[in-house]
């Protein structure tokens, strides 16, 4: 991209299955736990059919078998795979268990907690270890946790090199065991909480919190400061729950995260053999958290309770908790039945099934239809990628490639309760991995072992992989009468997805067009796609540029006042000359994290005090400004950031721009004062650059030649036809 920017300015100016996975656990390992199997039906009407003939029944004897050699592989806990026959979906999973191990109606909740900067900057692990405390007392109600991960405590009694377990009830913290410093990230860790908890505090339901940072799908959560921040991946999780549960004569009542973005379908399919019920955020959390003096509360005074009650004191007090913090616009959360998100999951690989053999004569469409869809964790150039979408938009989005009511009737059954802010008044209840933008194989690999269908693999592998040449090669991964083939993924797996062929190269040939970028006679600068461009164009957006001298071009950000029609395949320039800057008239970065038809919210880097973050401003259709925070974005190891920050009298503020090489060039100094707002209104007098940035269905994108668009003193814009 920025070489053909420098020269054009110098001018001017699958896969088989979840069970694929190189696991080195084999579900032959766990035979004698693998009873519990789930066979999607191949047939609305079997119930109508007339009992089968002898042929009829060895065939179905014969498809019986392929389905039991589908399932070579998996992971600890819990096998899928799909009918060879016929793409249906097997999921096995280790014998349900509803032996309580606890006197009748006592709660024991785990919390499994890493503080990491968390509790060394804002307390949040102390502040909700005091909620516990200040429970309901009860003799039926305990909380019980292990610290770790973390440099500091708050409470100078707790001391971070030692792993320490506490029990909290009747308003009471006690230590009760201590252990050298172990690594929070590392599953072994995780299992030895478990197994000494559910030994040393069973009770009749016992739950689980996961309490830290989170990614989602892909990174996991809970990050270790003290081990090179080493995190827990869901892989790893499955993995301890699995050993512990084999020695367990009852589920856990419920598995949550009180961690940002892991309410998603991966992390609720790998738990849903181990919890009745689980709880997950699709969004980023505030620093607050859950409310633990709720939870104490309504457990002490109806401890006969199950998880689906509990759940929905645990949302509703969480969005309490967020109105509290002022964030509950971004606020969700989502309660899962485990008992049926199998059967979501079997509606989903169909679904998948239909839309990939949809994506062969139009991924453009698909693909626009999931670019549509809400996504979570910011998602942009300046915040970083988490890569999270709503599985129930995507579902709809693409509605007219495949027929989505039969899954998203069974995703609603399995939702017992959900609770959404404005910004996301839509969401679904779950996200889903999709690879909005994808540096390298590495999360490929990730997915491919925890993806819940084989179907959507290869479509996200088809996207992600790139445009070869020759389209996608099916025959990789498919035998030629349409099943998956064992020998193949087995043989190609690790070396496909190490294959460096990921990635963008800023000047995609499948952006072709009928009308080149141009300005036309009212000085509109407009392109149309021709049919070779509709059908791999999956977005498009404008950047604008200021040249501050003859050696620096800062790029400002992009817009999205574009005209767009897609029926046509045209598109042309809408841009007002209105652009974000701060009280004293610095213009502002901006990149846009989400746009409706009554907002748009946009973030700018920044340096906030000091410290590299991103401010985050809301912008109506009617020109209101509302500044939402600074947010830190996603680190280098994928975790979401939970704290919003709001901006106060003394702060000061640096506006950080991107240069050509991608450098930084920082701005001058604000100190933000009582009663100040971010401007919008017409950009300063001056030429700027302005161009199209059109991205394809693989990945990729193609840059449009930039024009030259002046604004005057009275706000005109005029673009340049020479």
């Amino acid at each position: 991209m920025k070489k053909k920017i420098i020269s054009i300015l110098a001018a001017a100016s699958v896969l088989l299955s979840v069970g694929c996975s190189d696991s080195d656990y084999e579900s032959e390992e766990h035979a004698d736990t693998a009873e519990v199997t789930t066979v999607a039906e191949t047939s609305d009407d079997a119930e109508e059919t007339e009992p089968a003939d002898d042929d009829s029944d060895a065939e179905a004897e014969e498809t019986s078998d392929d389905a039991a050699q589908a399932v070579t592989k998996g992971i600890k806990g819990f096998s899928l795979s799909v009918n060879s026959s016929d793409g249906k979906m097997n999921i096995t999973r280790a014998p349900k268990k509803s032996t309580p191990m606890g006197d009748p109606d006592t709660w024991t909740i785990f919390i499994y907690l890493c503080g990491t900067d968390l509790e060394d900057n804002i307390a949040a692990a102390t502040l909700d270890i005091v909620q516990m405390a200040q429970a309901q007392t009860s003799d039926n109600v305990r909380f019980v946790f292990q610290t770790g991960g973390t440099e500091t405590w708050q409470i100078e009694t707790m001391d971070p090199n030692a792993c320490e377990r506490y029990v909290v009830e009747d308003n009471d913290i006690r230590l009760v065991d201590s252990a050298p410093l172990t690594n929070m990230g590392d599953p072994s860790t995780l299992e030895s909480f478990l197994e000494w908890g559910v030994s040393a505090y069973p009770a009749e339901k016992m739950g689980f919190i996961f309490w830290d940072h989170g990614g989602g799908s892909i990174t996991g959560a809970c990050v270790d400061e003290l081990h090179e921040r080493d995190t827990l991946s869901l892989a790893e999780i499955n993995s301890a729950f699995s050993d512990v549960y084999e020695n367990m004569t009852d589920k856990f009542e419920f598995i949550g995260f009180d961690c940002c973005l892991m309410g998603t379908a991966e992390t609720a399919n790998v738990l849903a053999t181990y919890s009745r019920y689980f709880y997950g955020s699709q969004e980023s959390e505030p620093g607050s958290g859950w409310d633990y003096t709720a939870i104490g509360n309504f457990l002490a005074e109806d401890p006969s309770a199950n998880g689906a009650d509990l759940g929905k004191v645990v949302t509703d007090s969480f969005y309490d908790e967020c109105a509290a913090a002022d964030q509950e616009s971004g606020c969700t959360f989502t309660i899962i039945d485990c008992e049926k998100f199998d059967d979501f999951a079997i509606a989903f690989n169909d679904y998948a099934k239909d839309l990939y053999t949809a994506a062969a004569s139009d991924l453009g469409g698909i693909v626009r239809g999931v670019n549509e869809a809400d996504n979570f964790g910011g998602n942009d150039k300046s915040e970083g990628y988490t890569n999270m979408v709503d599985i129930g938009g995507i579902i709809n989005n693409c509605a007219s490639y495949a027929d989505g009511s039969k899954v998203l009737a069974a995703l609603d059954d399995c939702i017992v309760y959900n609770k959404n802010g404005t910004n996301h008044t839509g969401a679904s209840g779950l996200s889903i991995y999709y690879p909005l933008s994808v540096e390298g194989s590495e999360e490929l690999k990730i997915f491919s072992g925890i993806c819940i269908s084989p179907y959507y693999l290869s479509l996200v592998d088809m996207v992600a992989k790139g445009y070869t040449g020759n389209g996608y090669d099916e025959q990789v991964f498919f035998t030629e009468d349409g099943g998956w083939s064992n020998d193949d993924c087995e043989g190609n797996y690790d070396t496909y997805f190490d294959d460096e062929s990921y990635g963008e190269s800023g000047e995609s040939s499948l952006i072709t067009f009928a009308q080149e970028p141009h300005l036309d006679e009212n000085g509109i600068y407009t392109f149309t796609l021709d049919e070779q461009g509709y059908e791999y164009a999956a977005g498009v957006t404008a950047y604008i540029y200021l040249g501050i001298d003859e050696e620096n071009v800062v790029e400002l950000g992009e817009t999205d006042d574009i005209y767009i029609d897609w029926e046509t395949g045209t598109f042309a320039d809408n841009f007002d000359g209105y652009w974000l800057a701060l009280p004293d008239g610095q213009i502002l970065p901006t990149y846009i994290v989400d746009s409706t038809e009554e907002y748009t919210v946009f973030t700018s880097p920044i340096m906030l005090n000091g410290d590299r973050t991103n401010l985050r401003v809301r912008v109506y259709t009617d020109y209101t400004v509302v500044v939402e925070g600074a947010w830190d974005g996603i680190d280098e190891n994928g975790m979401a950031a939970r704290e919003i920050k709001k901006i106060s009298a003394g702060d000061t503020i640096v506006p950080v721009y991107y240069l050509l090489d991608e450098s930084d060039f920082s701005g001058e100094e604000y100190s933000w004062q009582d009663g100040d707002n971010i401007a919008y209104d017409y950009l300063p007098s001056a030429d700027y650059y302005y161009g199209f940035g059109i991205d394809d269905v693989y990945g990729d994108y193609y840059i449009s030649d930039f024009v030259v668009f002046s604004i005057d003193e009275e706000g005109n814009i005029s673009f340049d036809k020479n």
